[in-house]
């Protein structure tokens, strides 16, 4: 048995995960999805919202759980279980990144995020100055998270996606080799992601290398597409 920590991408929660959490208990792992703060179900005003703070909840959870961790990070918060990685080595069992961005030492997810010329989203991001936020205009859900998804799941976004705090991706990261280094780190990358291009997914794999890259020919969700490809990709890299 293993134990999974299931972090969510940009304005979403924890309901990312409800088709592969099912299949991985089933297998006899621990499987635990979080919302980030501020997001879905916790309420801490989104202009308290900082990458440290986020970190260190996430580390806590770490640290309240018997043995190793795996920490499966999506999107944007590939970020957060880097920096957690760092200050948590010898807890954490392996990092996996799906369609995340894999940001080395001394950069920002928005470093890698303006290099991104596949990307159809950032039109059609919102940002509010005043609570340093931002939220994406539901027209493009569709073509840029959810292209082969089912219909309900698209509904479902219009009524949970969220604001989400910008200040993260601005955040440099701060990694070392004798910690976060020290963690296998696995890629899942999405070949037909309109989020997240193909393009610097395979750019941040080969300045970051991992022990395996995975390839689904999904969008940016295969968490809905194919929540049974992905946990099989999952289990198989638990027992590597």
């Amino acid at each position: 048995m293993k134990t999974f920590i299931l972090i969510h991408g940009s304005w979403h929660s924890s309901w990312n995960w409800h088709k592969v959490i099912p299949i991985l208990e089933k297998l006899g792992h621990r499987v635990i999805a979080i919302d980030l703060p501020g997001m879905g179900g916790d309420k801490t005003p989104i202009k308290q919202v900082k990458m440290k703070s986020t970190v260190n909840i996430i580390c806590n959870l770490i640290d309240s759980i018997e043995g190793k961790v795996i920490l499966v990070g999506h999107s944007k918060n590939g970020i957060m279980i880097s920096q957690a990685a760092e200050y948590r080595p010898d807890k954490i069992e392996k990092l996996i990144y799906l369609a995340a961005y894999l940001v080395p030492n001394g950069k920002a997810q928005r470093d890698y995020s303006l290099q991104d010329t596949q990307g159809v989203l950032k039109p059609y991001v919102t940002r509010y100055e005043e609570t340093n936020s931002h939220t994406l205009q539901p027209e493009i859900y569709k073509e840029g998270l959810y292209a082969d998804c089912d219909d309900n799941i698209l509904q479902l976004a219009k009524l949970l996606l969220s604001h989400e705090s910008a200040e993260s991706g601005m955040a440099t990261l701060h990694l070392t080799e004798e910690n976060y280094g020290r963690v296998p780190r696995f890629y899942i990358e999405c070949t037909e992601d309109k989020a997240l291009g193909i393009l610097i997914q395979r750019k941040m794999e080969a300045e970051s290398p991992c022990e395996k890259v995975y390839s689904m020919a999904t969008s940016h969700s295969p968490f809905f597409s194919q929540p049974q490809e992905l946990s099989d990709i999952l289990c198989e890299i638990a027992l590597r």
